[in-house]
């Protein structure tokens, strides 16, 4: 039974009228770090956090979902992207999400990719990003995690460094895995970001065999093992989905996430001499929702539910939340959408499903 909903206030209208014109007069990412700024001095304020906690999380015990031997109290999380850093995981746990992903966390720090590297499409709901794995490295976001409140959920996401070449990738991925591997809850590989060149032809079966199964190798030999979870594509083809599924079977790796942005620009209602102008990066929000949750249902329905899938791409609304966990999905992340929808979104995607429950 519900022991604590949140407040029924009109929050999306609120956001979406006050809140996120302000914000989008500011370039996207400037205005990440400005709104990131204030939400983390708010919560400085004493009974602040209890405050946020109390208007946008949902408590009840039918929204628990237990995935890959992790018990979720709710299945609703923040994408990896969003807190590159793990710098303000604690402030943002208050906002009502079942989990958060930190990263994309690679050995060494590194600026990412020349500004300005992200751009959104008002019209169609959307981001392009090229960020390029812009993190200030894995000691920093180790020394930051340490001592966090152990019953909230937390996901490390790791890729590569860009200078480090293909061949080398192994690597980087073990030097993230062990350096995180007490102060995450989970891991995600992340193979799939088109942001950074060549990091997609690590998604072709022979080099991501390697990398797994070198995981979940070293995951046998430390103390306590962690979740291993890929991170893929929305780009791959039906053969290529194929193969991952054969993949998934043959390391044992613990689920996939489905799916990262992106490269298609097809079907997009912003001028194409805008996007042109734009140029490369990952596409995010609304105009993937359809691919991603395609995604989805062909690798639960093709592996018969063998694994769990955590959906994300385009959930703006509670009901596209409901549709990725109709495909097949055991939990689902957002993050274009919480940019345009606002922290309520959080709590509508709950209070649907426990109308549904």
């Amino acid at each position: 039974m519900s022991d604590r909903t949140a407040a029924q206030l009109p929050l999306p209208t609120m956001y979406k009228a006050l809140l996120r014109p302000l914000f989008f007069l500011l370039p996207p990412e400037k205005a990440h770090h400005v709104v990131v700024g204030l939400f983390k001095l708010l919560m400085h304020i004493p009974g602040m956090g209890r405050l946020m906690s109390s208007m946008f999380t949902v408590r009840d015990r039918r929204l628990e979902r237990e995935v890959f031997g992790l018990r979720f109290p709710n299945p609703v999380g923040l994408a990896a992207g969003f807190d590159k850093d793990a710098g303000f995981y604690r402030e943002f746990s208050n906002l009502g999400f079942g989990f958060i992903e930190v990263g994309t966390i690679t050995p060494k720090g590194q600026e990412g990719n020349p500004r300005p590297r992200m751009f959104r499409l008002p019209k169609d709901g959307g981001l392009i990003n090229r960020m390029g794995f812009n993190n200030s490295g894995v000691q920093v976001a180790s020394t930051r995690l340490k001592g966090r409140d152990p019953g909230f959920i937390i996901g490390g996401n790791i890729g590569k460094n860009k200078l480090t070449p293909n061949e080398a990738a192994l690597d980087d991925y073990l030097a993230c895995f062990r350096q995180l591997h007490t102060v995450v809850d989970y891991f995600v590989v992340n193979v799939s970001s088109p942001n950074t060149p060549g990091l997609r032809d690590l998604q072709e079966k022979e080099p991501l065999m390697r990398i797994l199964s070198a995981l979940k190798a070293e995951n046998a030999r430390l103390e306590q093992g962690r979740p291993i979870l890929l991170k893929i594509a929305p780009d791959l083809t039906d053969t290529q989905l194929d193969d991952i599924i054969e993949i998934v079977r043959e390391t044992g790796i613990d689920g996939v996430i489905a799916t990262n942005t992106t490269i298609s620009r097809s079907g997009l209602r912003t001028d194409a001499s805008v996007i042109d102008t734009i140029g490369m990066g990952g596409l995010s929000g609304r105009p993937v929702r359809q691919r991603s949750t395609e995604v989805i249902r062909y690798l639960h329905t093709k592996s018969h539910g063998a694994f769990p899938i955590v959906g994300v791409g385009g959930i703006h609304s509670a009901a596209d939340a409901l549709e990725k966990l109709d495909a097949g999905a055991a939990l689902v992340q957002i993050y274009t959408g919480f940019i345009y929808e606002g922290p309520a979104l959080i709590s509508e995607i709950n209070r649907a499903l426990l109308k549904r429950a």
